[in-house]
């Protein structure tokens, strides 16, 4: 079993910055993906932006130039950098990481933006 543990959410302003840390225990072998995802009260929960390993990353169109997604492979740990937060960037933000053919999440961070 791995364990994903975020921390970092709140609430800010529009235009303010905010930055989650996600810390991953249990049963590591090797973490091939990890990443952040959001879902907002009644919509799917989608795919904000992940790293690889290697440190390859993807984002959604959405959070490009806005979010930094980094990633510390000794400490197993991930982090999203957000800045000009925008009140549609409103959500619950999971952490995810891919071990083998499993994924696992984190219980959520909430993250809520005021106009």
């Amino acid at each position: 079993q791995v364990q994903l543990v975020e921390s970092g959410g709140g609430l800010v302003q529009a235009g303010g910055s905010l930055r989650l840390s996600c810390a991953a225990s249990g049963s590591i072998s090797i973490i091939a993906t990890m990443g952040w995802y959001r879902q907002a009260p009644g919509k799917q929960r989608d795919l904000v932006a992940i790293i690889t390993s290697g440190g390859i990353t993807n984002y959604a169109d959405s959070v490009k130039g806005r979010y930094t997604i980094s990633r510390d492979n000794a400490k197993n740990t991930v982090h999203l950098q957000m800045n000009s937060l925008k009140p549609e960037d409103t959500a619950v933000y999971y952490c995810n990481a891919a071990v083998g053919p499993f994924q696992y999440w984190g219980q959520g961070t909430q993250v809520t933006v005021s106009s």
